[in-house]
This record gives C-alpha cells, sequence and structure tokens, in this order.
C-alpha cells in the first residue's frame, strides 16, 4: 500500500459533489463511497477535518437572487452546511467511524461547538471532525471557511473536492482549448482571475502557506491518490 504524504488534511467537499448526478439533495451512494475512503485515510494513519459545502440545497446570496437580505440569505446557506454535515456524520458513523460534528453557530442540541482545542484533540485521538456552518459569517464562502479551519488546525494541504478535476487556463465547459495546470502559484490564480476558490480563500491560503489541491470527487478514490501523491488535479501553492 503505497504510504500518505500528508499527516492531517483539511478536506473540502461541495455540496453539489453530494448530490452526484442528481444536482440536488443528498446522493447517498455517493456518500458512502465518500466515507469508505475516508475510512481507508484513518486507516493509513491520516487525521481528516471536512468541510463541507450547502449549494446542494441552497447557495445563500446566489439562490435569492436580490429578494432577501444578504445576511439572512447566507444565514440560511450556512444551515444547508450543517445539514450535510449530519449526514455524512450519520453514515460515517454507520460504517464505524469516528466522527464528531462542530458548527461555527451554536445549536447544541445537534452538534458541538466550534472549539478550535477540542477539534485538535478529536483529531488527534482518531476521530473525523466536520465543520459546519461556514465561518459563522456572512459574506464569506465555505472555500474560505475550509482555509480558515485548514489554518487553525495546522493541516498540511487542503484537498479541495469538485465537480472539476483541475484548474484550467479557462472554463472547460465553454472554451474546449482551455487546458488544464499541474500546477500553479496562489499569484496566478489571481492575476488570471481563475475559479479555484473565492478571492478572499485564495489569499488567505496562500498568506499561511497552505497548499491547496483540487480534484474531481466523480471518483472517491481520487481523495487516496491526491493524500499519496500521485498526480490528480491541480496543487496551488507559492
Amino acid at each position: 500500500m503505497a504510504k500518505p504524504v500528508y499527516k492531517r488534511v483539511l478536506l473540502k467537499i461541495s455540496g453539489e459533489a453530494l448530490a452526484g448526478g442528481k444536482g440536488t439533495g443528498l446522493d447517498f451512494e455517493m456518500i458512502s463511497s465518500v466515507c469508505d475512503v475516508i475510512k481507508e485515510c484513518l486507516d493509513m494513519g491520516v487525521q481528516v477535518g471536512l468541510v463541507i459545502g450547502g449549494g446542494n440545497f441552497w447557495r445563500g446570496a446566489k439562490n435569492s437572487g436580490g429578494k432577501m437580505e444578504r445576511t439572512r440569505a447566507d444565514h440560511m446557506g450556512m444551515l444547508a452546511t450543517v445539514m450535510n454535515c449530519l449526514a455524512v456524520a450519520d453514515v460515517c458513523e454507520q460504517k464505524g467511524i469516528p466522527v464528531r460534528v462542530q458548527t461555527a453557530i451554536e445549536m447544541r442540541a445537534i452538534a458541538e461547538p466550534y472549539i478550535r482545542g477540542r477539534a485538535i484533540r478529536h483529531l488527534e485521538e482518531g476521530r473525523v471532525v466536520i465543520f459546519g456552518a461556514g465561518t459563522g459569517n456572512p459574506y464569506f464562502s465555505t472555500d474560505t471557511a475550509a482555509v480558515l479551519r485548514a489554518a487553525e488546525i495546522n493541516a498540511d494541504v487542503i484537498l479541495l473536492a469538485k465537480n472539476v478535476d483541475g484548474v484550467y487556463t479557462a472554463d472547460p465547459v465553454k472554451d474546449p482549448t482551455a487546458v488544464k495546470y499541474d500546477t500553479i502559484s496562489y499569484d496566478d490564480v489571481l492575476a488570471q482571475h481563475l475559479m479555484v476558490m473565492d478571492s478572499t480563500a485564495t489569499s488567505l491560503s496562500m498568506d499561511n502557506h497552505i497548499p491547496v489541491l483540487l480534484f474531481a470527487l466523480k471518483d472517491p478514490r481520487n481523495i487516496i491518490r491526491a493524500l499519496c501523491g500521485e498526480n490528480v488535479g491541480t496543487i496551488v501553492r507559492e
């Protein structure tokens, strides 16, 4: 078995990826496959923190179409992420994976409040920690939440699992001549306005020197390949 090149990772999964081919809601076959891979990561001795988006239910200001106050629309998006967190946690537990959900907004009846020291302790004890409700603040994406949590728990890398298999010179759906990068710098991502993450998340990862590896979740085993240093997706770094 190949050995992992990272000890502690922050895995960011988009809400759309959890919906599988349906686009909305939850695809439990996809979630089961992801949880199987997460269990394999733990068996390899890797500590896993997880941030999940909410776009399969609600995308804040984008879905409100300007008909809601931005802060309230974003709060709805935070609640959407928590629904995803609970679903993934439940499937993890069914598979015998020790897991804790922590939320940036307190909702003690269903999850722990986010406490950095407690999260790190859970990771050290071999538990998966799922971080919900984004940063707890409006106007920030879950990509930014992923970078923030990665910095706080001292993660070695951010594994960004999305519906696209890497970073391209242009949108590959719109431009068939777009070329995929194997590696690219934070500065180039920002200068070329490439949609790896939003600019706030990219700047935060650059300022804290955290590499970001973007790959497609369509094959969940890409997570293992990324952990073991295989050439999957695109890595963004200094």
